[in-house]
């Protein structure tokens, strides 16, 4: 989705700050894991604001002072701000529940940080304050993160969503904080048509952020959106989105590995195109600069793969177009509706065919086109020449030739290539940045230890929290 281009605050922002307000009037409430509301016995208003948070549970209006909370459960409850180059930190195994009628977003602007910093046994959750079984995508907003690493846009940009804040700047290390080991699930809220949240939201992010371990489940729109900026990920995963899995846009410049998009064939935008990756330089097809052009290896994209009851708007597995650069190696893709290694536009098409963008060492299956142009600068046919002469890609039409465990499934998948698999080796990281770390496997799992195994949840809906 694209960010609207206007500074006048809106009404979400408005609220916000009148929730500060109202929030001095529920510090005497005890929230216990129960969700259920006692009397604390103190006085309102009394305490600093972390002092109060950790008594009622409740975060609300805007956190513009350090703010350090223990493990527990807290409600998020309206669109939060942290502003002021304040900082929130959650204790590992913490759980942020979503109000139920004032429906949480957690915003962290320019200049302040979040530190969501959970472990393998301990990870943390952001998810819906719905009951078991009762949750579903859309129940509340999702994680932005604005930060003032460039953007390519001419003048400062407004994040979408109905949020109204400015991102962006000229600082390509600027730090928003460290999110690891985090699960983000039924987010996506739709603010005002085609501007909803994601999952989680990079606006201007720099790469002094650390983002590891982070998996976003059933969000009502993107899993992971990045409007420009130049963050770095690893060990992210797309889990049953609506919309994108991965989408680019306004000059990102980041790097990325080892990822997995796993799509749900019966949940998908009505009103869009599911794909794993939607990639622009902007909305209008620009050569603005920095060109977006964002670099990723070690990815598995996992697509219906044509189930049954595959609902109709599942799309492409790589959307390149409007005038975007891209690298992506070392990746599988399989199981795409509509294509698999997909070029829209001349522009993008070009700097594929001169080497400015790249796809290489690549296991490629799509339900029909593997490869697919949208431009007459170069065909089907000659797409897949380029890909497996000189990139060294393999085709496949079936995609259990790549032999990997068990990667289709919604509540048990395995990612990791049997014995005798193509994955186990092929990877080569040839001019590639130091970021990147050097493995033998091509695709999101390949090694001695599984890193998908311990923290995730591919069964969201039945977690007790």
């Amino acid at each position: 989705m694209k960010p609207v281009q206007t500074t006048t605050l809106n009404m979400k922002r408005t609220l916000a700050l009148m929730a500060v307000v109202a929030a001095t009037f529920t510090s005497c409430l005890k929230i216990n894991i129960d969700d259920s509301v006692t009397n604390n016995g103190g006085a309102v208003g009394t305490g600093t604001l972390e002092e109060r948070i950790i008594a009622t549970k409740i975060i609300t209006g805007i956190i513009d002072e350090v703010v350090e909370l223990p493990k527990a459960k807290y409600i998020l409850k309206g669109y939060v701000y942290v502003n002021n180059r304040a900082t929130i930190r959650f204790a590992a195994g913490s759980v942020i529940v979503s109000d139920t009628i004032q429906k949480g977003a957690l915003i962290v602007e320019r200049n302040s940080r979040l530190y969501a910093e959970g472990t393998a046994a301990e990870p943390i959750v952001f998810t819906s304050g719905k009951p078991a079984g009762q949750r579903k995508p859309g129940d509340w907003g999702g994680i932005v993160l604005l930060g003032s690493a460039p953007t390519n846009r001419s003048t400062t940009p407004i994040i979408e969503g109905g949020i109204n804040s400015e991102y962006g700047g000229s600082l390509a290390a600027d730090n928003s904080g460290v999110l690891k080991y985090v699960r983000i699930e039924f987010a996506g809220i739709a603010a005002d048509p085609n501007s909803e949240i994601n999952g989680l939201t990079c606006g201007g992010v720099g790469n002094g952020t650390i983002i590891e371990n982070v998996q976003v489940s059933y969000g009502n729109d993107d899993a992971f959106e990045f409007f420009g900026g130049t963050v770095n990920c690893k060990n992210i995963i797309a889990y049953a989105t609506a919309d994108d899995d991965f989408d680019f846009d306004f000059g990102y410049t980041g790097r990325l590995q080892f990822g997995i998009s796993l799509r749900d064939p019966l949940f998908v935008d009505p009103g869009d195109a599911g794909n794993g990756i939607e990639c622009d330089n902007d909305g209008s097809g620009t050569v603005a600069a920095p060109r977006t052009k964002p670099e990723l290896s070690n990815f598995t994209f996992c697509g219906p793969n044509n189930a049954a009851g595959t609902l109709a708007n599942h799309n492409f597995n790589t959307r390149w177009r409007r005038s975007t650069h891209f690298l992506l190696n070392n990746s599988i893709l399989i199981g795409y509706q509509k294509g698999g290694f997909q070029l829209e536009s001349d522009s993008t098409a070009q700097a594929y065919i001169d080497g400015r963008s790249r796809f290489r060492h690549n296991l490629v299956h799509a339900v029909v086109e593997p490869y697919k142009s949208g431009s007459a600068l170069i065909t089907v046919a000659a797409m897949q020449t380029k890909a497996e002469g000189a990139d060294s890609c393999k085709t496949y039409t079936d995609y259990t030739a790549i032999q990997l465990e068990n990667p289709l499934s919604l509540s048990t998948p395995n990612f990791t290539p049997k014995a005798g698999s193509p994955a186990l080796n092929g990877a080569s990281f040839f001019g590639m940045n130091a970021f990147f770390s050097r493995v033998t496997y091509i695709g999101a799992v390949g090694g001695a230890t599984n890193w998908v195994s311990g923290w995730t949840s591919f069964t969201p809906q039945t977690n007790v929290y």
